[in-house]
């Protein structure tokens, strides 16, 4: 399906607004977290456990790159074509640019030699809310930072009851798990309450998954809707025929689930082929069965 000029315009809003998302994510971590030796979770947090063996183990000198954040990108590409072939071109395309610009904002940003807050837990909470609000940015305008995020996806699809938090504790514990063996205890501990703020404040940030159910109403464009549905939001359907009540003239009934998030790019949709369509929305619903949440 080709987007028109004003559906291309959105589009770009939300790549530019998941951008500035992984800016003030890069922000976060290397301002306030890593001058003071802490560490992130995730696959962002595997490129600075390896950057630290590369620096202190196999005595390395880097100059002032930090290439922590190059080590995230290289650990992304293998992941970029399981994205590329399982979970839609708009994610993919998306992904790419967020983990780019990721890449660039942790190389580039540079860690002040004296820590502005030097006290632990104090720059744990601020970097952790800054961390937090930079991804949860991201995820709400339907991109990711790659990494876990990839894997979780993928597996939520592949596997019944899976997420991508459940994806993100496991990939935590692995690199925890590591630091708490290359480090001391103190460090382990205060990068999981850094992380544990940062999850806090994505949830709040980023409620992609309340989850809403849509009826639509429309004269004439039943099958354009559900196949916009099914093909460009990877969302199922059910539909009905019916009758108005005051006109007695049939009209089909739409039903669908879909995320707070994906309800404006779908009437945005609707409006647009039928002006007339009548939509009925009931978001904080529960669901029993199958059901992809995204990110």
């Amino acid at each position: 399906m080709v987007l028109s000029q004003r559906q291309k315009i959105e589009e770009a809003k939300k790549i530019c607004l998941a951008v500035f998302g992984t800016l003030v994510f890069s922000i976060g971590v290397n301002v306030f977290i890593v001058p003071i030796g802490l560490y992130n979770g995730g696959f962002v947090g595997i490129g600075q456990v390896v950057r630290t063996v590369l620096v202190e183990y196999g005595h390395m000198d880097f100059g002032s790159i930090d290439v922590a954040g190059l080590i995230y990108f290289l650990c992304n590409v293998p992941l970029f074509i399981l994205a590329f072939h399982s979970l839609g071109r708009g994610f993919f395309i998306k992904t790419v640019i967020c983990v780019v610009a990721q890449t660039i904002f942790l190389t580039v940003i540079k860690s002040p030699a004296i820590p502005i807050i030097e006290e632990p837990l104090t720059a744990c909470f601020i970097g952790g809310i800054i961390a937090g609000w930079g991804v949860g940015i991201t995820l709400k305008n339907g991109a990711s930072g790659g990494g876990q995020d990839i894997l979780g996806v993928y597996f939520t699809k592949k596997m019944r009851n899976f997420s991508v938090g459940k994806m993100g504790l496991i990939i935590n514990f692995m690199v925890y798990a590591v630091c708490a063996v290359l480090f001391d205890l103190s460090t382990v501990i205060y990068s999981v309450i850094y992380t544990a703020i940062l999850s806090i404040v994505l949830d709040k940030t980023h409620s992609q998954n309340i989850l809403t159910e849509v009826n639509i109403y429309t004269k004439n464009k039943s099958m354009e809707i559900r196949q916009y549905i099914l093909e460009q939001m990877g969302r199922g359907s059910t539909y009905w025929e019916g009758k108005g009540g005051f006109t007695d003239s049939g009209t089909s009934i739409i039903c669908t689930i879909i995320s707070k998030y994906e309800v404006t790019q779908l009437l945005r949709y609707i409006h647009s082929i039928d002006e007339s369509a009548f939509v009925v929305i009931k978001e904080h619903i529960d669901v029993d069965g199958i059901f992809f949440k995204k990110l």
